[in-house]
This record gives C-alpha cells, sequence and structure tokens, in this order.
C-alpha cells in the first residue's frame, strides 16, 4: 500500500519503523516543524523527522495544513490511507479526504476513554486500571471517528508515563501493521464509539505537577508516576523545587507535608492520608539520585516539613 505518514514523537516513530518493515510504500512523512530545545535553544528534528531521513524518505513540515499549497504534497503522493500518530496539528477535511481508504489514528487509550492530548497520563491519574490502542477512522472532531481496531492492556502499579508509553507505541506499531492489508481487502468495519464512557484527555499543566501533601498518598504515587519523564512531580521545601521521580505508599501518619523519616530506604513524608517513600529525587540542576545519595547532599531531617500548596 502507499501509506502517507503523519506523526512527530518517539510513539509515532515505532510505528513508522513498523509500517516501513512490514514493506509498505511511505511516499513521504509529515512531521511538525523543527523546535528548540535544550539548553542551547536549537532546532530540534522530531524522532519521526530523524527516522525518515535515516530511510531516504521524502519529508513535509508544513506549520499548518489549511493551505491548498500545504496540502499539494500530500494529493502528490496519491495514498492509498494515511495513518497519523500523535501528529500535534490539526487534519483539515480537505486533507482526511485525499487517500481512498481515509484517515487512520493510532490512539493511546480505549475511545471514547481520554480522547484528545494526553490520554497516557490521565489514565494513570485516574487510577485507571487498564488502557490500550484505538485505531480509528479520522473524521473533523477530536478523537469521534469510528473505531476499526482495539486492544488493551493493564496498566501495572509500578508503571510510570514512560513505561506505559513504551508498551503502548509497541501495542500502535503492532496493530497498525496488522490493520493495513485487512484495510485494503475490506475486512475492517467501522464501529462507532458509544456515547457511553467519554472523557477528555486534557494537556497536561506544569502547575498540575506540583505536589499537595494534602492529598491521600496514593493519588499522589498516581501523580508521580504519571509526570515521569515529564514535567516531572515537583515538591518544595523551604522555597527551594525538589523534583520527585519515584515513590511508592507507605501505612504511616502526621502531619502532611512532614518527613516521618529518612534513610537510605527512602524519605517518608506524611500525606492528607497516610504517607509517601521517596525514593528517587533531583535537585535543580542536579541528577536524579537515590533517596540514599540525595541525603548525603541535603539534610531532610525527621520533622522538617515541605511547603503546602497555597490555593
Amino acid at each position: 500500500m502507499r501509506v502517507i505518514f503523519a506523526g512527530t514523537p518517539e510513539f509515532a516513530a515505532q510505528a513508522l519503523a513498523s509500517i516501513l518493515t512490514a514493506g509498505h510504500d511511505v511516499p513521504l512523512v509529515l512531521t511538525q516543524p523543527d523546535r528548540r530545545a535544550g539548553r542551547g535553544m536549537a532546532p530540534q528534528a522530531s524522532a519521526v523527522k530523524q527516522l525518515a531521513l535515516s530511510r531516504g524518505l521524502a519529508l513535509h513540515q508544513p506549520p499548518s495544513l489549511k493551505s491548498e499549497e500545504a496540502r499539494q504534497p500530500i494529493i502528490d503522493g496519491r495514498p492509498d490511507v494515511m495513518v497519523v500518530a500523535a501528529y500535534g496539528l490539526i487534519l483539515p477535511q480537505a486533507a482526511l479526504d485525499v487517500p481512498r481508504l481515509g484517515c487512520i489514528n493510532i490512539h493511546a487509550s480505549l475511545l471514547p476513554r481520554w480522547r484528545g492530548a494526553a490520554p497516557i497520563q490521565r489514565a494513570i491519574l485516574a487510577g485507571d486500571e487498564w488502557t490500550g490502542v484505538t485505531l480509528m477512522r479520522m473524521e473533523a472532531g477530536l478523537d469521534t471517528g469510528p473505531m476499526l481496531l482495539k486492544e488493551s492492556l493493564p496498566i501495572e502499579d509500578g508503571d510510570t508515563a514512560g513505561t506505559l508509553h513504551d508498551k503502548l507505541a509497541a501495542l500502535g506499531a503492532r496493530l497498525i501493521v496488522d490493520a493495513l492489508p485487512r484495510l485494503a481487502r475490506g475486512e475492517l468495519a467501522d464501529e462507532t464509539q458509544p456515547a457511553e464512557g467519554i472523557t477528555y484527555a486534557a494537556k497536561l499543566d506544569k502547575a498540575e505537577a506540583v505536589i499537595d501533601w494534602r492529598r491521600p498518598a496514593a493519588e499522589l504515587d498516581r501523580a508521580i508516576r504519571a509526570f515521569n519523564p515529564f514535567p516531572g512531580a515537583v515538591a518544595r521545601i523551604a522555597g527551594e523545587s525538589i523534583k520527585v521521580w519515584c515513590a511508592a505508599p507507605f501505612q504511616a501518619t502526621g502531619e502532611p507535608g512532614t518527613v516521618l523519616a529518612a534513610g537510605g530506604d527512602g524519605i517518608t513524608v506524611a500525606c492528607g492520608e497516610g504517607a509517601l517513600r521517596l525514593t528517587e529525587m533531583q535537585r535543580a540542576g542536579g541528577k536524579r539520585l537515590s533517596a540514599r545519595d540525595f541525603l548525603h547532599g541535603f539534610g531532610l531531617l525527621p520533622g522538617r516539613r515541605f511547603d503546602l500548596v497555597t490555593d
């Protein structure tokens, strides 16, 4: 099949690699324009762009697809289908209408739950036991199109947004390669999304990552895992911000934010319900450290209190 691919981050790059390995013809790859990042704020190529360049594929990086000129390379590519994965740009109806078999989106949730930008993190934050990947025929609405394939997987107790991302990326890459020949043979039936169970995965706000110790330990544990690796959950103490990368609920009580114990096995902090044992932390400008190493350079004796979030 002639497959035009649209995607930007590593989640999408895995799907593109799988499509290429399966032997499909990819006449064009769309990805977002290079973004400035890092300490030097130099332009950074997306994971999809890096893969496309390494394979000698034609690239198109428009800031928008609203104009006919921006859409012309898609038309020239004469695609049978367009596969979209975490592209980050809106595809207008004129672009969706180009491929003869339509546009298929690889979405990292079990639709209609968690439509939108951050389904992986929202599933962890909500305490969902299951997530998965849905292949969906795209239409003008936000992740509202009919479903073609869906497969679930459990969210494990220790899953972070990073580990769950990797599992879902691998699942999405497998599903799309399974779906493409079946789509060509007309074997995949459109299934309308149910009206019940719709939720929206809003884009992450860094303000959400600030730890409010008055919340239950179980909620804070989910937040720390959901914000790992980005943007990182933040605890504040004496005016300093410390990122907390790993923690686990612990049976203990005390005033929220109070350090109850500190040792090589972790730093136990009281929460609104229960406590958290912090096992990996990072000071601004420093490295991620185990609790043991962190305590060598930062005094967190029992009785000290982390700052509470002000409303």
